[in-house]
């Protein structure tokens, strides 16, 4: 399955990444569907541009699908650059949990960074850069192991993996998380999840040329409905 352009204009791309599809070349890329390489079909100013990664101004992890801002030209990456950077887009995610995630609205702040012990996780460390995600519940699932609620997630700052670490720390990992939930229950969550439960639902921010708020959608994958159904 290949990204889908959900909208695009002169000054941006609007793209619906598919889980499974990493954002960014790397060393460690090889033989995998990446996006960076992907755009590279397309003729825009930064198309092959890789100081600027051909204008990509923010990122999904791998397993995460959902909605992403490209930017076509510079001037347009540097306004999107400037506006996550001063926390003005507001994204929000829907992920899976597990247990009863209780109050039903609620804010997480903590500090996050690298794990001393482990350089390649993250994770609540002292002295880390601030954080914070604000949720709201969405449906409570009862039924094994304390049940599952899907949440809405708005995550304020932009940190490695800040929502994944943020519902670790609130003792309700992402389903089928296998750096946060613990390699036994991912492995247990994956007989009925195919991948992290996690969608970047909407992103709404300010369009660079335009100057008007734009917002954009993208529907919860079919994978991930499959998932809700079973439940």
């Amino acid at each position: 399955m290949e990204p889908k352009i959900i909208c695009q204009d002169d000054s941006l791309f609007v793209i619906d990444k598919p889980a499974g599809w990493i954002v960014n070349e790397a060393g460690t890329t090889k033989n995998q569907p990446v996006l960076q390489t992907w755009l590279r079909q397309f003729d825009y100013p930064l198309a092959n541009d890789t100081e600027s990664r051909h204008g990509i101004v923010h990122r999904l992890d791998k397993e995460t699908s959902g909605v992403m801002i490209v930017a076509k030209n510079k001037e347009s990456f540097d306004k999107l650059q400037a506006e996550f950077k001063s926390r003005e887009v507001q994204k929000t995610y829907i992920a899976l949990v597990h247990g009863k995630l209780e109050p039903s609205e609620g804010i997480v702040t903590v500090p996050v960074g690298r794990l001393p012990w482990r350089r390649d996780r993250f994770g609540v460390v002292a002295g880390g850069r601030n954080s914070e995600t604000n949720y709201k519940v969405l449906q409570f699932f009862p039924g094994n192991n304390a049940g599952h609620t899907l949440v809405e997630f708005y995550p304020k700052t932009g940190r490695t993996h800040q929502i994944r670490i943020h519902c670790k720390y609130i003792k309700h990992a992402i389903v089928a998380d296998e750096f946060y939930a613990g390699r036994k229950t991912a492995r247990n969550d994956r007989k009925w999840c195919p991948r992290l439960f996690l969608h970047a639902a909407s992103i709404k921010f300010i369009h660079p040329t335009t100057g008007r708020e734009v917002e954009f959608k993208s529907e919860l994958p079919d994978d991930l409905k499959d998932v809700l159904k079973s439940l």
